[in-house]
C-alpha cells in the first residue's frame, strides 16, 4: 500500500521514479514476520544469516527460525555482542562479527531482527558482501529502516557511510504492539524532530546550499502530521496507533531514499543526539535510546531557534567565538526576516514536551539524565558532528 501510494502520488506530481531502487515490498500487517522467509526462499535464497540481538532473537528470531525450519532454508543468528558498557553499538567490532558470520556461513542474505542498531550493521554488512538483506523490524523506534546509509561509530566518532537499502521489508504490528513502551515512544519523538529538521532544510535551501524537493519534503511532513493525529492510539499502542507510527516511520525513510539524503528528516536536532551519543560512549556510559534524544532535542533546538527569531537580525548569539563565515552571515541577514517567519511556525518547545509526555517519552535532556554542562557543551559544538549539513545552529555558532 505504502509503495502503491508513493507510485501514484509520483505519477500526479510528474515525478520519474524508475532509476530509483525501493524495497520489492513493504508489508505492515499481522504476522508479517513469518513471510520473511517465504520472500527469501522465493527469491532462491536457501543460506542466510540472521542479525539480532539478545532481546530481539527472543521475539523476532523465535518465529523467523521456525519459518525457516519448516521452508528448509538455513537461517544463521548472529546475536551481536554488547560491548563493555553493555550496549549493542554499530562499532567496528559489530561490523567485522557480522561480517565473518556472512562468510563463515557463505550466506546469500542478511535478515535485519532488530531496530536501529542492527539494521545499521546489517545495511552495511549487506553493502560490503555486495548481498541483500531484508528488514524486519522488532520496534517502531526509529525512521531509518530504508536508509542507504549506515550511522556507524568508527573509533568514537559518528560516521555516515554509503550502505544499501532492504530489498523488502516485514514489519509485523504483533511484534511492534509487544515492543517496549520506551521504543514506541523513541519512535515518536524520531517523528517529531522533522519540525526542526525540515526548517534547517528549508533554511539551508534558501540560502543556496543545498537543492530543496517539495515532494520529500510534503512526505516528511505527512507522515509527521500522521504521528500527531495518532498521539493518542500510539500512546495507548493500539493497532491503528502502532500502524500509524510504523508507517510514518517507513514513509519518512523513504522520503531520504527519493531525495538522496537525509536532510529532510535529520537537522540540528540529529546533531546533538549524536554528540550526546559520542560523548556517553567516550566515557563508557550506556546508550540511550536515538529517538528518545532526539525528541527532547528537538524541544531544545524549538526553544533555542524561538530566542534567536526574537534577534532583530538573528545575531543574538553565544559569547564565546568569532564570526568565522562573514558571507554566509550576509546571506542570512538578506534572508531573515523570511526566516523569522519560518522559526514563528515552529511548534513552541512546551508543546513538544507534551506531545513526547503523552506517550510516555522523555522530555528534555535533564529526564535523559544529561549533565547540564553537556548540553551546553553540544548547543556550542554539535553542528561539528556533520560538517557539510547547514544548520541553523550551525549559522548561531558560526556565522
Amino acid at each position: 500500500m505504502i509503495l502503491q501510494e508513493m507510485a501514484q502520488g509520483a505519477l500526479a506530481l510528474g515525478r520519474d521514479l524508475s532509476g530509483m531502487t525501493f524495497p520489492e515490498t513493504i508489508d505492515v500487517s499481522s504476522g508479517a514476520a513469518a513471510r520473511t522467509v517465504e520472500f527469501l526462499s522465493e527469491k532462491g535464497h536457501r543460506n542466510a544469516v540472521m542479525a539480532c540481538d539478545a532481546a530481539t532473537s527472543k521475539v523476532a528470531g523465535t518465529i523467523l527460525l521456525d519459518a525457516a525450519s519448516s521452508m528448509k532454508l538455513a537461517l544463521h543468528p548472529v546475536l551481536i555482542d554488547a560491548n563493555a558498557a553493555g550496549d549493542v553499538v554499530a562499532d567496528e567490532a559489530s561490523v567485522v562479527q557480522l561480517l565473518l558470520s556472512v562468510q563463515q556461513h557463505r550466506a546469500t542474505a542478511i535478515v535485519a531482527a532488530g531496530s536501529g542498531t542492527i539494521h545499521d550493521l546489517s545495511r552495511y554488512a549487506a553493502y560490503t558482501a555486495s548481498i541483500p538483506f531484508v528488514s524486519v523490524p522488532t520496534a517502531p523506534s526509529v525512521d531509518g529502516f530504508t536508509s542507504l546509509g549506515a550511522p556507524l561509530l568508527i573509533r568514537g566518532m559518528k560516521t555516515t557511510v554509503s550502505a544499501v537499502g532492504p530489498s523488502a521489508l516485514f514489519a509485523d504490528t504483533d511484534l511492534l504492539r509487544a515492543a517496549p513502551a520506551p521504543l514506541v515512544a523513541a519512535g515518536f519523538g524520531d517523528m517529531l524532530g522533522k519540525f526542526t529538521s525540515l526548517l534547517d532544510w528549508r533554511i539551508e535551501a534558501r540560502l543556496g546550499l543545498s537543492p530543496y524537493d517539495e515532494w520529500a519534503a510534503a512526505m516528511t511532513e505527512d507522515a509527521l502530521e500522521s504521528c500527531i493525529r495518532h498521539a493518542g492510539s500510539i500512546a495507548s499502542r493500539s493497532a491503528e496507533g502502532i500502524t500509524a507510527l510504523t508507517e510514518a516511520l517507513i514513509r519518512s525513510g523513504l522520503a531520504m531514499l527519493i531525495l538522496g539524503s537525509s536532510n529532510c528528516a535529520s537537522g540540528a536536532e540529529h546533531h546533538l543526539s549524536h554528540y550526546w551519543e559520542m560523548e556517553l560512549h567516550r566515557t563508557g556510559q550506556r546508550q540511550l535510546l536515538h529517538g528518545a534524544k532526539v525528541g527532547a532535542a528537538s524541544a531544545l533546538i524549538s526553544s533555542l531557534y524561538k530566542r534567536i527569531a526574537a534577534s532583530a537580525d538573528g545575531t543574538d548569539r553565544y559569547r564565546h567565538g568569532e564570526v568565522v563565515d562573514a558571507a554566509g552571515r550576509k546571506a542570512l541577514e538578506r534572508h531573515w526576516p523570511e526566516i523569522q517567519e519560518w522559526i514563528g511556525s515552529l511548534p513552541e518547545p512546551g508543546r513538544i514536551r507534551d506531545w513526547l509526555r503523552s506517550v510516555g517519552g522523555p522530555v528534555s535532556a535533564q529526564e535523559l539524565g544529561l549533565p547540564e554542562q553537556l548540553v551546553e557543551k553540544s548547543l556550542r559544538e554539535a553542528d561539528k558532528v556533520r560538517p557539510n549539513r547547514f544548520t541553523l545552529l550551525r549559522a548561531y555558532n558560526r556565522y
